[in-house]
């Protein structure tokens, strides 16, 4: 079959559309709400729209959901289209908030974006259409991400990343006519819903109605306190990531300019998070093999993510006997930062304030859990994502290109390993913990040390670990994406799991595709690999590549915590969890017939 656009003839397949035959020849066509890495088909921006000749006449469509037929004639150059397309695009405007300076996406924001690519220089419907605060409000209340509906569009893209990649669901589309904007189900605020705040919707939102909560400003004031001591430190994915906001290819290593960009700003001290994913393999390592001497039953699974642990807690704690208690590498350098690091440093403790990088919109909601504060003051003061951090980087006119590159200089948190970088990725905190577990039992270590079964992008992958003669073997499994886990967790409940260890990643690729991590434009994940490949490339040129063998890690051990899982260090390093779902028998079915009922 053979279609025309604009004068060209195309051949095309039953079903294609217009839009995807006009992608396929190169051919520009605006549109906002088509989708397509989340194959997402809702029409509701209708700004594609073209003019179709066929047999039933000429007509103005939306080129993403009309299919083609054997001689339609479609033009996308007319005036008439250009002046239907602007026309679309001023609607949009005019029902949208547009403070833009005031905006997380001010600057990188598809819908300024459109208003271009349609021509669009003034607007005759502003203010006309603006929907009252009441209807499409502010919602604030969560610790990690801020919903602003004045902002909102409609297209929908982060209703379906929630459903349909993450399961969750907790994001409806509530109201009607200019009221309508996306809610949080029947909770009252964006705090009491059932989002667990992995922050894979604000990666698609097109304009700045899902975001991070922006804490630069708090950041700023620490600086500026000559009384306070800022401590920085930054995750494992944090330097195959950061570069991308300034310019740089996805996947190069940018660590010791990270250093430099923080010491140019002024931080105190700056320590590095993969210090602290090696001691949570230590601590994790020793609590399996101790559930596994002790014959416990069912799997353990991993801890260190915690889009993974609100989901546990909000959608399934059935599960949350069978997660590991140690806390993730952030709670942990954050508590050893305001005990161990004092010590050793001789700071004063009460003037000590900890900054942590993240990937990770959750991170800013586990930094405000009070399990993880001492007399009410949190371990970890505040949080900054890969996108804020490099906002404050430009706010102090620091260009990541332009900074020398600088060692870490700390001997006491500073040193890590290939097994602590790898966390950056899904199956890395599986892979570490494998290469300890091995050593602890046998007295060896691997032979081949990079678990190859372990790596991979597939949603949920296994293997068999041999731990040598006449110590068994242990069965692993790695999932990423809260939909797959899922199935693992319903598993573990029911006592059904085959697994002796789980590792959970809430977001697609791990922490390197994490919801505080860099947008593209009109894409979800496109450098997943990229950015997991220079994790692994780092880890191959680390001298050390096994958490056990961290130096400054066996140190703290010998002067401080004394050994892994002793009284201290779960005084310190280990945390408990709780049931916050609403009917903690039924959660998982309930979540279930949400999902039905609304994808």
């Amino acid at each position: 079959m053979k279609a025309y656009l604009n004068g060209q003839e195309y051949a095309f397949e039953e079903g294609e559309t217009i839009l995807q035959l006009a992608r396929r020849a190169g051919v520009f066509i605006p549109t906002l709400c088509r989708f397509e890495p989340l194959s997402h088909k809702p029409a509701t921006c209708r700004v594609c729209l073209v003019e179709v000749s066929d047999g039933a006449g000429t007509r103005m469509v939306a080129s993403c959901e009309t299919p083609l037929a054997d001689g339609m004639r479609i033009d996308t150059l007319s005036r008439h289209v250009r002046d239907m397309q602007r026309t679309q695009v001023e609607m949009i405007f005019a029902d949208h908030d547009q403070e833009c300076v005031s905006c997380a996406r001010h600057g990188d924001c598809e819908l300024q974006d459109l208003g271009e690519a349609v021509g669009l220089t003034r607007n005759r419907f502003t203010h006309r259409l603006r929907p009252t605060a009441a209807e499409r409000p502010l919602d604030d209340s969560a610790a990690g991400m801020t919903r602003d509906m004045s902002k909102c569009i409609r297209c929908l893209r982060c209703v379906e990343v929630c459903r349909q990649i993450q399961g969750v669901a907790a994001l409806t589309v509530d109201g009607q006519g200019l009221g309508t904007c996306i809610g949080v189900g029947m909770a009252d605020d964006h705090s009491a819903s059932a989002c667990i705040q992995c922050g894979q919707c604000t990666l698609v939102c097109p304009t700045g109605a899902l975001a991070e909560r922006d804490q630069n400003d708090l950041v700023l004031d620490m600086l500026a306190d000559p009384k306070i001591t800022t401590v920085f430190s930054f995750a494992p994915s944090v330097r195959v990531l950061l570069g991308e906001e300034f310019g740089f290819a996805p996947g190069v290593n940018v660590e010791g300019k990270i250093v430099g960009a923080l010491r140019r700003i002024g931080a105190d001290v700056v320590l590095d998070t993969d210090f602290a994913a090696d001691v949570t393999i230590m601590e994790e390592g020793t609590e399996l093999l101790g559930r596994l001497k002790k014959g416990a039953k069912g799997p353990m699974f991993t801890s260190c993510c915690p889009g993974w642990i609100n989901y546990a807690e909000k959608h399934c704690p059935g599960v949350l006997p069978h997660i590991s208690s140690t806390r993730s590498p952030q709670a942990i350098l954050g508590a050893l930062a305001k005990s161990y690091l004092p010590e050793a440093m001789g700071l004063e403790k009460g003037r000590l304030r900890t900054v942590s990088i993240m990937p990770c919109v959750a991170k800013k909601d586990e930094a405000a859990r009070p399990e993880l504060a001492r007399e009410d003051v949190p371990d970890t003061d505040v949080v900054l994502t890969v996108r804020e951090f490099a906002r404050l980087l430009r706010r102090m006119g620091v260009d990541l290109a332009d900074v020398e590159p600088e060692p870490f200089d700390n001997p006491f948190m500073s040193a890590s390993t290939g097994a602590a970088v790898i966390f950056g990725s899904t199956g890395g905190v599986m892979e570490a913990a494998v290469r300890t577990v091995y050593a602890v039992v046998t007295g060896k270590e691997l032979e081949h040390i990079e678990v190859t079964p372990l790596r991979g992008m597939d949603g949920v992958r296994e293997a068999v670990i041999d731990l040598g003669e006449g110590n068994g073997s242990i069965r692993v499994a790695i999932c990423h994406g809260l939909r797959n886990a899922r199935a693992l967790a319903e598993q573990a409940m029911a006592g059904e799991s085959p697994y002796d260890f789980i590792e959970v990643m809430a977001c697609p690729g791990g922490c390197v595709d994490g919801g505080g991590t860099s947008r593209v434009k009109g894409d979800y994940h496109p450098h997943a690999r990229t950015r997991q490949q220079g994790l692994y490339s780092l880890d191959r040129a680390m001298p050390r590549r096994q958490s056990h063998k961290n130096p400054q890690v066996k140190k703290l051990y010998e002067d401080f915590l004394g050994e892994p899982n002793s009284h201290k260090a779960h005084e310190l390093l280990h945390t408990a969890y709780s049931d916050r779902s609403e009917s903690p028998s039924e959660t998982i079915f309930a979540n279930k017939q949400r999902l039905t009922l609304t994808d």
